[in-house]
């Protein structure tokens, strides 16, 4: 089993999916979500998004034979916590899925720091390299940006309407995700490793 587990964007030899179809691939449940909310409710919009999820782990699958470690843990919580609100008629279960995934990553991060484990870098190392106190500092980051988005996603729908956090989880979410991810960019390139071989996640 281990070999289906491996890093974002595999090992050398590995057939690379096209980025296009990545994208497509991470994106197309989400906005699948949307429409079928604004169609047809929360629980029409539920199941799509449960079949969707599992239709792109297979796709992927089948075109690198391996699966990145974080859309696994999503797709595993999102099967769980949808599933529960098809089989409860309650929409908090959905709503508190990106809670529970955004805390899980980023406690994930943060605890692996307090045992000298910069484990950001287990999942990108393979796209780029950083020296140890490179990926400490993204690592905290990230960790830092996953809680406060927990957090985010909490206020939204305790706060606002179905609709309002449907909207906001499309159109907020992955708009936060993306400039944060860019924002990263000047401390990637100020702690790039040039030496051959680099770091992996050590501490």
């Amino acid at each position: 089993m281990n070999e289906i587990f491996e890093k974002e964007g595999g090992e050398a030899g590995r057939p690379a999916m096209h980025p296009g179809l990545k994208f497509a691939l991470e994106i197309g449940p989400l906005i699948l979500f949307f429409v079928a909310n604004a169609k047809a409710g929360i629980f029409w919009a539920t199941g799509a998004f449960m079949a969707a999820t599992i239709v792109a782990l297979v796709v992927s699958w089948v075109l690198t034979r391996h699966l990145p470690l974080m859309p696994v843990v999503s797709a595993i919580v999102v099967l769980i916590f949808g599933g529960l609100t098809l089989w409860l008629q309650d929409e908090t279960f959905i709503k508190v899925k990106p809670t529970i995934i955004y805390t899980l990553f980023g406690g994930t991060l943060i605890g692996g720091l307090f045992f000298g484990r910069s484990l950001l870098g287990y999942v990108f190392d393979s796209v780029f390299r950083l020296t140890a106190e490179g990926w400490r500092k993204l690592t905290l980051r990230w960790g830092l940006f996953f809680i406060v988005m927990a957090l985010v996603n909490e206020f939204v729908w305790r706060s606002f309407s179905t609709d309002v956090w449907v909207d906001f989880k499309v159109f907020g979410f992955l708009p936060l995700t993306f400039v944060f991810a860019v924002a990263q960019t000047r401390l990637i390139q100020r702690y790039e490793d040039k030496t051959a071989g680099g770091e992996s996640g050590e501490a």
